[in-house]
């Protein structure tokens, strides 16, 4: 089984933003919010942050001031808790590929590749990510507070 890039690639973008700019706090990043900072389409995000959060990896609250945040710490996300969240989120290999050559030397070197990716990502977590933004300068946006003038 091999992981679907497109999916996993999101997933983890998703985590990641959502980690990033709510985290485990009383804020909440909308859909709306992180499909525009991915640059992509919200409708393409709900079905990755419904499969978050029924795997217990996101929290989600209802309405129009609703949105997501993390579940857990973010040490406590691994990587491949994260793909092993999407429905699908694997694929067979290609059925119609025949051989020995496919059989004893391209399907043992994909199950391989396969495995040394699995154990790199279940050896990662969100924190490890957010270290690294903040290696490369990136700053987690700090809470803005409330403002109740009328």
């Amino acid at each position: 089984m091999l992981l679907r890039q497109d999916r996993a690639l999101t997933a983890v973008a998703v985590a990641l933003d959502i980690a990033f700019h709510a985290g485990r706090s009383g804020q909440l990043a909308g859909a709306a919010e992180v499909a525009e900072r991915l640059g992509t389409a919200r409708r393409g995000l709900e079905p990755v942050l419904q499969a978050l959060s029924r795997a217990g990896l996101l929290e989600s609250l209802r309405g129009p001031r609703g949105g997501y945040r993390l579940a857990r710490r973010p040490r406590d996300i691994r990587l491949l808790d994260i793909l092993a969240a999407l429905e699908g989120g694997t694929e067979a290999p290609e059925e119609g590929l025949s051989g020995r050559l496919q059989a004893l030397v391209v399907v043992p070197l994909w199950q391989e590749l396969d495995t040394g990716l699995r154990q790199r990502l279940a050896a990662l977590t969100l924190e490890d990510l957010l270290r690294r933004a903040q290696a490369a300068g990136l700053k987690r946006p700090a809470a803005e507070p409330l403002n109740f003038t009328i």
